[in-house]
């Protein structure tokens, strides 16, 4: 994907390389990828190459029963995005429930040689117990560390399918498949916003819907509701004549 310089940042003048996304899916979102998905292509400025995480395309190598905790299909296979990538270059991952505002080349830019992941380091307590769907709102250090990450996926390498499907959530969502922190580099907040659990002037760069997408009817009001209804129209737009 980006050709790295050694022990420093992603060299921006290797601008003709396909950034890969892998985004969660589940079918009970399947209408959140998709608009997520159309928002990074209409905003992108390089080329961008999306895949989502469909857990039943991943039988041959990767078998793990869905437990009461996961709130979706992805609660863990968002870790095997390393692996699906060949242990190479750098990878995105993100969760269906968001919305791209800004050019996902900008977000890319922030890559760093010297970590294995990077994400929002997030530090606060999920307000409420429960979240779309009735789903367990889980509490946990490092809580939605993991809805946004670039992969490093070289240094990624003990994210076999075998310990995504073996380990336990805990051990994945706080990274102790990594040999310490020090590895987990930050990225501004912008870029993983959660609505309904923290504030921000103007528009963030990606909108998270922690704690419900638009697209369920208990959230149809939620902040920047409107922004990802504009997107949904803009997508099934279709030009006439």
């Amino acid at each position: 994907m980006e050709t790295q310089r050694s022990g420093g940042t992603v060299d921006p003048g290797m601008q003709h390389d396909v950034i890969r996304v892998f985004i969660g899916y589940d079918d009970n979102e399947s209408v959140a990828y998709h608009v997520l998905a159309h928002s990074i292509l209409r905003h992108a400025t390089r080329p961008v190459s999306i895949t989502p995480l469909v857990k039943k395309h991943m039988a041959s190598f990767y078998r793990r029963e869905r437990s009461a905790i996961e709130s979706t299909d992805f609660s863990f296979t968002r870790f095997l995005v390393p692996y699906l990538s060949g242990y190479q270059g750098w990878s995105v991952f993100m969760d269906c429930d968001m919305l791209m505002t800004a050019d996902i080349s900008e977000l890319l830019q922030l890559c760093d040689n010297k970590y294995a992941v990077m994400c929002v380091k997030h530090d606060y307590v999920a307000r409420d117990d429960v979240k779309f769907l009735g789903a367990v709102q889980t509490k946990y250090e490092k809580k939605n560390w993991s809805s946004v990450m670039l992969f490093n996926n070289a240094k990624c390498t003990a994210l076999t399918p075998d310990v995504v499907a073996r380990e336990t959530g805990l051990f994945l969502h706080q990274f102790k498949w990594l040999s310490g922190d020090d590895q987990i580099g930050a990225i501004p907040t912008t870029w993983n916003y959660l609505v309904g659990e923290m504030t921000m002037p103007g528009t963030p760069k990606l909108i998270h819907y922690t704690l419900g997408g638009p697209y369920f009817d208990a959230y149809r009001d939620c902040e920047h509701a409107d922004k990802w209804f504009a997107e949904q129209r803009l997508m099934s737009h279709s030009a006439k004549g």
